[in-house]
């Protein structure tokens, strides 16, 4: 039996409508991006980073007496014969390329060549670096214009900074999906019939869906945290689990429930087709269940653990195999009639689409003024060369 052949779905350029459109942009680099947990790059250790296809290698520098090394991002590969430098090693603070040997600093300077030169001097290289930072048990990049870097605030989450923060565990996956699917589950309460094992959220009414600047702001009367056994571990009687604030501050989403039980997801798109994120999910306290006692802080690490490998990480793996089964209908249904009908997944879907056209519309306008400059300099050597010429005859 022959399969049936599709067309691949359009790219931004030719989108005819905005469900089009959304699931090929990407999203705006001038933003930070937590790209990795900060444990899981250990001294000496490098690994590979991929912003909508471009790979970036995120090493840290070895330890030095006693203290951790540096982070350091460069984009992945020798300027000699292209290896990705994650199949490299780390020396110092340095980053080898495991071909020949050739060592980049923490900004991607060359700065050895091990072998012969041949008589000639020291290539001069230059790798493109990144600004790098570590916050909330993450590592974050900034892949847009690198001068922009420090004035642009990551995200704040007063709750787990200070003596008195907030237990977080964060929870990494990794779907073969468009980052615009995974930003319409987890914001859109609809689909809690996929979630009816688990009951994070019930009898969802959508009571406020509000568009303001660059973020979709939104409210449910729900039910939050239904499942009988992890439920009983909400003191619902000081905590009103009846409602739930919500918003994608582009490019980040967050919820909040009576500033007891709130989360943080920040993607990052690798791709058309597959997105890497991290969940902070952090609670203020937990009750004893059948107990009028709450567990002491120093406990609620282990707590959460136990919760992100039987609760949460479960429930999340529902919404990967979802948006994973969206992705393929999508590649095979993509021109079909649009039949959305949340309104903040409409709204999701708009700031998704005007981000990605204002960044492309100031990329081309940098490009034009780009080429406007190497146009003026080139005229003015034209004119130089003449007058030189004139001075010449005379």
């Amino acid at each position: 039996m022959l399969h049936e052949k599709h067309d691949p779905p359009p790219s931004f350029e030719a989108a005819r409508n905005r469900r089009q459109k959304v699931r090929a942009a990407g999203m705006d680099p001038n933003y930070w991006y937590a790209v990795a947990q900060d444990k899981n790059v250990a001294a000496g250790q490098v690994v590979e980073v991929t912003f909508w296809g471009d790979s970036v290698a995120v090493y840290r520098g070895e330890s030095k007496g006693g203290r951790p090394g540096r982070l350091h991002a460069v984009e992945n590969r020798c300027a000699h014969r292209q290896l990705p430098l994650t199949v490299g090693v780390v020396e110092g603070d340095r980053i080898v390329c495991q071909y020949h040997g050739w060592k980049y600093n923490g900004v991607g300077e060359l700065s050895e060549v091990p072998h012969d030169h041949f008589g000639k001097g020291m290539p001069r290289c230059k790798l493109r670096d990144y600004p790098v930072k570590v916050r909330y048990g993450l590592v974050w990049l900034f892949l847009g214009d690198k001068e922009r870097a420090e004035q642009v605030k990551l995200p704040e989450i007063p709750e787990l900074e200070g003596p008195d923060a907030w237990s977080c565990v964060p929870i990494e996956v990794t779907w073969d999906a468009h980052h615009s699917m995974i930003i319409d589950n987890v914001s859109d309460f609809t689909h809690e019939y996929l979630h009816r094992k688990f009951k994070p959220f019930s009898n969802a009414k959508l009571k406020r869906c509000e568009s303001v600047g660059d973020a979709v702001h939104v409210s449910y009367d729900t039910v939050v945290g239904g499942d009988k056994i992890t439920g009983q571990f909400i003191d619902r009687k000081s905590v009103n689990t009846s409602a739930m604030d919500l918003a994608y501050e582009y490019p980040y989403q967050w919820s909040n429930t009576d500033d007891h039980i709130k989360h943080w997801l920040f993607v990052v798109p690798e791709g058309e087709k597959r997105t890497r994120g991290f969940f902070l999910f952090y609670f203020k306290s937990f009750r004893v269940p059948f107990l009028p006692l709450r567990f002491p802080k120093r406990m609620m690490s282990g707590l959460l653990r136990v919760a992100n490998r039987l609760h949460i990480g479960p429930l999340l793996s529902e919404d990967g195999v979802a948006v994973e089964a969206e992705q393929r209908g999508w590649d095979k249904h993509w021109d079909e009639p649009a039949v959305e009908m949340s309104p903040a997944v409409n709204a999701f879907q708009a700031l998704t689409v005007r981000k990605w056209e204002e960044y492309l519309a100031s990329e081309q306008q940098k490009h034009a003024e780009k080429a406007k400059q190497r146009l003026l300099r080139r005229q003015a050597l034209e004119a130089e060369d003449s007058a030189m010429a004139g001075a010449a005859e005379d």
